[in-house]
């Protein structure tokens, strides 16, 4: 237990050498708070990837037709891979096991109008399971159901900036007629989506009524298919290289073609992405404890001078009688109250520096809620201490077993 004089001793050493006390904590401080405020920007990246990719269900896969690169079984290359509706039958009758929920894409551009006010949106004809692959929140109304699919209506479901363009904020667009590309269709309901603005411009429809616009064919531009979250990311590879599989041999692929059918996994990219960006913090995180590591080192430096600097007052203390531990303890405790006064105040300053930035990263650097959790942050600052008291430490034992005559006689 240090006596009150140890401490008017340490307090009177500082106020002695005011500059040299700020620089050593300054130091330190600028160590910690660099180290935060690059951890916090490296959870933002995450954070941010997080949020990407999450707008929409994870656990699924787009099937995309495309054209052929290799003849195959008497059909010439360069041939356009098409998807039909029984596809849709197959991929339910096939996959059982794996299948959550399925539904085909049609996309089209659209002139849409509601009396005077008209404007040019995508329109996507889906089934009623595209609700959960595009996360839709409903405001107002209904969602499209089987009904709609089966009796080809004529509803839409818009987006809330729909709503918001060619209704305003005084007529309740439910029940009311939308002209798009000179056909009519009632309003059912409303929605919302965290994706942005570009998704809240959209119109769903019965995908078999997109069909029926199109002289009733029955072609579809995507299909979406869920796969079951326990299957995991090994499952989900294998189902996509069954999917892949099925395909090239109801359509008659060349299954060395690296064409003709491409399937997006939001699995797979989700994991190369949060691989990307743990890869990412890993480097922030290096740089930051680069920094920390500066912090110590210049620590150090000044301990070691400061302890020269008093070598010949330590000789006198110990002529007077101080032991060698009374003299490693004074100087010990001076250096962890400097570190842990201005690691804290570094550490302050980082946390509130994340804060106040969170907003404003997001758009120009991709960093969302930068943030450092409590146990990092003040983990990070203990380590800090540690190497802070260890730093007067060396020093401070190094000269407790000079003698007297030796230190009075030090230049």
């Amino acid at each position: 237990m240090f006596s009150r004089d140890t401490w008017f001793e340490i307090f009177s050493t500082i106020g002695k050498n005011k500059l040299r006390t700020f620089l050593s904590g300054f130091t330190v401080a600028l160590g910690i708070f660099i180290f935060i405020v690059l951890f916090g920007f490296g959870n933002g990246l995450k954070n941010q990837f997080k949020e990407f990719f999450l707008d929409d269900a994870t656990n699924v896969l787009t099937i995309f037709p495309s054209k052929t690169s290799k003849p195959y079984k008497g059909f010439k290359s360069n041939r356009q891979i098409e998807f039909k509706n029984d596809d849709l039958k197959d991929l339910k009758k096939n996959f059982k096991f794996f299948l959550e929920n399925i539904s085909p894409r049609i996309t089209r551009y659209a002139q849409s109008s509601y009396k005077l006010e008209s404007n040019n949106y995508r329109t996507v004809g889906v089934s009623p399971s595209y609700i959960y692959f595009e996360k839709h929140v409903l405001m107002k109304g209904r969602y499209i159901n089987n009904d709609d699919v089966t009796s080809k209506k004529k509803y839409a479901v818009i987006g809330r900036l729909v709503a918001q363009d060619l209704f305003g904020a005084d007529v309740d667009p439910i029940g009311e007629y939308i002209n798009i590309d000179s056909s009519n269709f009632k309003i059912i309901g409303i929605f919302k989506d965290s994706g942005g603005d570009n998704e809240e411009r959209v119109i769903v429809m019965p995908y078999t009524t997109r069909q029926l616009l199109e002289k009733s064919n029955d072609k579809i531009n995507q299909i979406l298919v869920s796969f079951r979250p326990e299957l995991g990311y090994l499952g989900a590879v294998a189902f996509e290289d069954k999917i892949r599989n099925f395909f090239e041999v109801k359509k008659s692929i060349d299954p060395t073609d690296p064409r003709g059918i491409f399937i997006r996994n939001v699995a797979k990219d989700l994991k190369n992405n949060q691989t990307f960006s743990s890869v990412l913090q890993y480097i922030v995180t290096f740089v930051g404890l680069g920094t920390l590591l500066a912090g110590i080192i210049g620590i150090s430096n000044i301990m070691v001078f400061v302890v020269k600097e008093r070598t010949k007052e330590l000789g006198v203390r110990k002529a007077l009688g101080a032991s060698p531990k009374a003299i490693v303890g004074t100087i010990l405790l001076e250096s962890i109250f400097i570190t842990t006064l201005f690691g804290y105040i570094g550490m302050i300053f980082g946390v509130i520096l994340l804060n106040n930035m969170g907003s404003s990263l997001t758009e120009d650097y991709f960093i969302k809620n930068p943030y450092v959790d409590t146990y990092t942050a003040i983990f990070s600052t203990i380590i800090l201490i540690i190497f802070g008291a260890i730093a007067g430490y060396i020093p401070a034992k190094r000269a407790s077993k000079i003698s007297p005559i030796e230190a009075m006689r030090d230049e």
